[in-house]
């Protein structure tokens, strides 16, 4: 994955299908969260070997025991073939912030920094807020 200097707004007006609604409520819900740190596109191959385009906010360096550093987002907001995903690289003394606000987030599937389901209308938008301000409260740093 690598940053690609193309612009959101532009990629956000370019996209069709069922999730668009979807896609542009959820960025203006992170943007909102996130404004004042970076709102950028990352596209290529993501874990796992799938090609991506990940809208990412707030721009940090993560640590990575024995191994370099990476420059990530602190959330990601992506499409997939048949779910949207919202990745959230933050976490406290508990652990992953998205673990933490597992059973709180509605009709969603929760991974140890992955959150996917098929509309908004399946998120609980109140917790879902309420995890995004944690992130951005853990993550000063952030760009």
């Amino acid at each position: 994955m690598e940053l690609t200097g193309r612009d959101v707004d532009e990629f956000l007006a370019t996209l069709d299908g069922p999730f668009v609604d979807s896609m542009r409520a959820l960025d203006a819900i992170i943007s909102e969260v996130f404004a004042g740190v970076t709102r950028e596109l990352w596209e290529g191959v993501f874990w796992g070997g799938t090609e991506q385009q990940i809208i990412g906010y707030g721009h940090t360096v993560i640590a990575r025991p024995g191994k370099p550093t990476v420059e990530w987002f602190v959330v990601g907001l992506a499409r997939q073939k048949n779910h949207l995903s919202v990745y959230v690289n933050a976490a406290d003394e508990n652990g992953s912030l998205v673990q933490q606000y597992k059973g709180r987030l509605g009709k969603v599937k929760v991974s140890s920094a992955a959150i996917t389901f098929a509309s908004i209308d399946a998120l609980e938008l109140d917790a879902f807020r309420a995890l995004l301000q944690d992130a951005a409260r853990l993550t000063p740093d952030a760009t």
